[in-house]
C-alpha cells in the first residue's frame, strides 16, 4: 500500500496564476513497539512539565485574578496545552496497541 502526499502551488505567469502539483510516494513502514513506547513516555514527561510550569506560573500571577493578567492566562493555557498532549500521546499508544492486536488476529487467522 501505497500513501501519497500531494503539495500544491501557485505560481504567477505574466499576471495569470497557474497551479502545479508536486507528488511524493511514500512507502507503508511500521514503526516498532519500542519507538512507539518511547514516544508514548516522552509525551507524557513532556505534559508533566507543562503541567509543573502552568501550576507555577498560576501561583506566581495569582494576587491579581484579571482576564489582563498575561501570567496568570499563560500559565492557565500550559494547563490546558498539558492535558491535550498527555491526551494525544495517549491516544497513540492506544492506536498502536490496537492496530499490532488487529495485526495478531489477522495472523492467527491465516495459520
Amino acid at each position: 500500500m501505497c500513501y501519497t502526499s500531494v503539495r500544491k502551488a501557485l505560481t504567477m505567469n505574466s499576471g495569470v496564476f497557474y497551479m502545479t502539483t508536486k507528488t511524493a510516494t511514500i512507502s507503508q513502514t511500521q514503526p516498532s513497539p519500542s519507538n512507539v513506547k518511547r514516544l508514548v513516555h516522552v509525551m507524557t514527561a513532556i505534559a508533566w512539565v507543562v503541567l509543573g510550569i502552568g501550576v507555577l506560573l498560576c501561583l506566581m500571577n495569582l494576587s491579581h485574578f484579571s482576564d489582563k493578567n498575561i501570567g496568570l492566562m499563560v500559565g492557565i493555557g500550559f494547563l490546558i496545552g498539558s492535558v491535550h498532549i498527555y491526551v494525544i500521546g495517549t491516544a497513540i499508544g492506544l492506536v498502536h496497541a490496537r492496530l499490532n492486536h488487529e495485526q495478531e488476529k489477522k495472523e492467527q487467522n491465516i495459520d
